[in-house]
């Protein structure tokens, strides 16, 4: 692309962002859309955050996706919350508009079509969930706006697992999440469930865990989702396999966030096919 006067930024802030597979994605689809815009990554010191999104939007930055520390620590600078955002307390994307950045969390709207892609649905489903973090906390919220039947919320620490389903069942006004310690699955009802790994045990280079090993645990899965992209194939996905299951690692979802970000920051929709074009770059891109 040709580097002009006319050219928008988008951005991802964070710390560390040196790593991140985001500029592969929209600078792809840029080309794609032959939009005169670029994608880079901003690293901002800690505490900064909130200085960095109000520098951004006087630059004229056109849009920012946020990653950790900082996606709840850039709320108070947000003109304006997306309701799903507000919910999850979270942000991971910000749009520009009159006075300010708009406020989404396209995490998990990317998760969701993650899934769907692969043939998963969420509706009616009854559904393991591994862990009580802010990412486990984001899933729990998304199996209760599209319809999950129930959701079984395994923790080492009850009391995470408690404060999770206390806050998802109060704002969703429904008795959906359970909570559980992982030493409890056996008491799970019997059935095949759809199982959702959302810690880190297992992320690269700890490849060789994951946060159940029993292998009764994995005869109850029929489909395993890990929000890990790396490992390609992490511990949970190879015990979910070896019982006969399907297992999906967390690059779709990466591809998703992006995708929808994308589509709020341009107004345009992005279809399937291109999709899966910018998909298999990242693929190759993540060696997987």
């Amino acid at each position: 692309m040709v580097i002009d006067g006319h050219t928008r930024t988008c951005g991802l802030i964070g710390n560390p962002v040196a790593h991140t597979l985001s500029p592969l994605i929209h600078n792809a689809l840029a080309e794609k859309f032959s939009h005169n815009l670029v994608y880079v990554p901003f690293p901002v010191e800690k505490g900064q955050a909130l200085t960095a999104v109000k520098g951004a939007y006087e630059l004229n930055i056109l849009g920012l996706n946020v990653t950790v520390p900082f996606k709840s620590e850039v709320l108070p600078g947000l003109v304006e919350t997306d309701e799903l955002a507000e919910q999850i307390g979270a942000v991971n994307t910000l749009v520009r508009t009159r006075g300010g950045f708009k406020g989404y969390n396209t995490d998990m709207p990317g998760l969701y079509r993650a899934m769907v892609s692969e043939g998963i649905a969420l509706a009616g489903e009854e559904v393991i969930l591994l862990g009580a973090g802010g990412a486990a906390r984001a899933v729990a919220f998304l199996c209760a706006a599209k319809g999950a039947s129930r959701v079984y919320l395994l923790n080492r620490s009850v009391e995470k697992a408690n404060a999770v389903a206390e806050e998802v069942n109060e704002k969703s006004r429904k008795k959906l999440v359970f909570p559980m310690a992982l030493s409890d699955y056996p008491e799970l009802p019997d059935g095949k469930f759809l199982a959702i790994q959302a810690t880190s045990v297992g992320l690269y280079p700890d490849t060789e865990h994951a946060v159940i090993e029993e292998e009764a645990f994995y005869r109850k899965i029929h489909t395993g989702y890990d929000l890990i992209y790396k490992p390609s194939e992490t511990k949970f996905m190879k015990l979910v396999k070896e019982q006969r299951g399907k297992a999906y690692h967390g690059l779709k979802m990466l591809l998703y966030q992006g995708i929808i970000a994308y589509e709020l920051w341009n107004e345009v929709k992005v279809s399937e096919e291109t999709a899966q074009e910018v998909y298999e770059l990242l693929k190759e891109k993540a060696g997987i």
